[in-house]
């Protein structure tokens, strides 16, 4: 058990990435550290007319227009509460500014690719296409979650949304 620790955190940085961990529920989910920008406590949100229910508005971050995805509401688990632990991960995808709420932010991790299993299928019940694959590290599963691929989604159409305002 501690070799798999150790063996994740001596590694060279050619063999690996790493990723900031946070959790939703229950559950533990990694995004790549390269598109995290900032982690900031959650605060009040300008409400936008007909956005997505996922889609809790924007805040005005220096100047910037931020839209804020709220996570939980995202991947449908259940009743949000915010509490002195919610946070908002500011990421930077493709040049576009997008914050997301999360229940809270565990550690940063170093894996190499070989400690990423797949993904299983589900076929059309779940769409795993924004999910990299399942890493194990000692007695946790994280979820590897590509977020650039889940942001640019056509049903989240945030990059394309943040084009259009920007133009």
């Amino acid at each position: 058990m501690n070799e798999d620790s150790q063996d994740s955190t001596t590694v060279n940085s050619e063999d690996s990435r790493e990723y900031l961990t946070f959790t939703l529920g229950d559950e533990e989910y990694g995004i790549d550290i390269l598109n995290v920008q900032e982690i900031r406590g959650y605060d009040t949100v300008t409400k936008i007319a007909n956005s997505p229910h996922f889609i809790k508005g924007v805040i005005n971050m220096r100047g910037v227009i931020v839209p804020i995805i709220d996570m939980r509401l995202k991947f449908d688990l259940g009743e949000v509460e915010y509490n002195q632990f919610t946070v908002v991960i500011i990421l930077n995808i493709t040049g576009r500014v997008v914050g997301m709420v999360v229940d809270g932010v565990s550690d940063v991790i170093a894996l190499r690719q070989d400690q990423i299993r797949p993904a299983p299928e589900f076929g059309a019940v779940l769409d795993t296409a924004y999910i990299d694959g399942l890493a194990t590290l000692e007695e946790r599963m994280v979820i590897m979650v590509n977020i650039e691929r889940l942001m640019n989604s056509e049903e989240m159409g945030l990059v394309d949304q943040a084009r259009a305002s920007a133009e």
